[in-house]
């Protein structure tokens, strides 16, 4: 057996128990999670609950559901096969449709870090009062730190991850309180499906777009592939229970922070008549309707959002070109170049808000490439072995990339023809 964290083995073989048998494999689920709250999340979901009040809180309810099936599926990919979604398409598929593959996602990780990067920059410029290029190179240097961590073991950058991932939780918790919001209009919202007009279902869909990310697809089978590895089909599936148990908490809080920030909008925006729609306008409504200190986490959340996702966005681009095309670049190269359309953005003065949803619309184009191939390998007993989908699951996976990939197709129509 191989692997790289310690302490695993001896919870495989039953020597460690309770929480002392789960830490070792707590963290890949962690790092995906990030993509799950991004700046493009805060965008859609202040923008529904300024809007239309906690009645969307159940479809952040129900994508959160699907993201917790998708990443499953894509952690036991890794740990079934040892390889990650790239590379297992990387060896059944032509050399052409790998090629399209990979132009498509370095477009998906473009499209994402223009998201990160910009509201990371932006989160800068509203905490600290720095104009906004100088914001982005600070954050530029901040992401090429972070990503440094990678060098010093996976463990470090997995708890680096996930203090920002509390940083944010922290941050909105506060705001709940703060915000005080009625809890039976909460609790009608999550239970009670409804949509009210044609731009109730469009914010719907950009909820779900934000929240199903392809690069978090591909990313998590390469967190899981070699990081505790059985020796034989027992042990890998014991490992994969363990990591479900990572899924559920990670993407719990994930779903928590993208529920708490649709509850802060209703609470505060809806309640006081307030349509609000981009991030910064936001910020200074926080600071007006609570507190300076209410603006400040907010943008400290947004700051931490946009660092954590980009470093997990360059890392999917890497793990992409090499599984697709087995090729690969440096990865600080890599981080450099995919900060250049955002830079460019700041330079010319698009409004942050609207960048993040033209990256929103980018990101619904990539979601069928990563969605349909992962279905399909995660239902081939060959290649799972006992790990293999049972048929409601992959039933049940279709279903859901049936309604991510027409919600996106709407969300596409709405944008660029509505």
């Amino acid at each position: 057996m191989k692997g790289t964290v310690p302490g695993a083995y001896s919870a495989l073989r039953g020597e460690t128990r309770g929480l002392k048998s789960i830490l070792p494999f707590l963290g890949p689920a962690f790092i995906a999670s990030v993509a799950y709250i991004d700046p493009g999340n805060f965008a859609t979901n202040i923008a529904a609950g300024s809007k239309y009040g906690y009645m969307l809180l159940w479809v952040i309810a129900c994508s959160n559901l699907m993201a917790i099936l998708i990443q499953t599926l894509s952690a036991k990919l890794g740990i079934a096969t040892g390889q990650n979604l790239p590379e297992v398409a990387g060896n059944r598929f032509s050399k052409p449709v790998n090629i399209f593959l990979w132009l498509q996602s370095e477009l998906v990780v473009m499209a994402t870090d223009l998201a990160e990067f910009t509201g990371a920059a932006l989160g800068m410029y509203l905490v600290f009062g720095l104009p906004m290029l100088t914001s982005a190179v600070l954050v530029a240097v901040l992401s090429f730190l972070i990503l440094m961590l990678e060098q010093k073991g996976v463990r470090k950058l997995e708890a680096g991850i996930t203090a920002m991932v509390f940083v944010i939780v922290f941050a909105f918790a506060f705001q709940i309180f703060l915000a005080q919001p009625d809890a039976g209009a909460v609790a009608h919202g999550l239970l009670v499906p409804k949509f009210h007009g044609t731009e109730s279902l469009l914010l719907s869909a950009g909820i779900l777009g934000a929240t199903v990310m392809p690069h978090a697809i591909y990313l998590h089978s390469s967190l899981t592939q070699n990081r505790v590895v059985g020796a034989n089909e027992l042990e890998r599936k014991k490992i994969f229970r363990f990591e479900f148990i990572d899924i559920l908490i990670a993407m719990f809080i994930a779903g928590a922070i993208n529920a708490s920030m649709l509850v802060m909008s209703a609470a505060l925006f809806h309640e006081n008549g307030l349509r609000v729609e981009d991030i910064d306008v936001a910020f200074h409504e926080l600071g007006r309707l609570v507190a300076p200190v209410s603006a400040l986490l907010f943008g400290v959340g947004l700051l931490s959002a946009g660092l954590s996702s980009s470093t997990v966005g360059t890392m999917s681009g890497d793990i992409m070109m090499k599984g697709f095309i087995k090729r690969r670049i440096n990865i600080y190269l890599r981080r450099l170049i995919t900060m250049v359309p955002p830079l460019a953005i700041i330079l010319t003065g698009v409004n942050p808000s609207r960048a993040l949803v033209i990256s929103q619309v980018i990101l619904s184009f990539g979601i069928a490439f990563a969605l349909i191939p992962l279905i399909l390998f995660t239902s081939d007993r060959r290649l799972m072995g006992n790990l293999v989908n049972k048929k409601i699951t992959t039933l049940v996976a279709w279903l859901i990339a049936m309604l991510v990939i027409s919600l996106n197709v709407f969300l596409l129509y709405q944008s660029f023809f509505a």
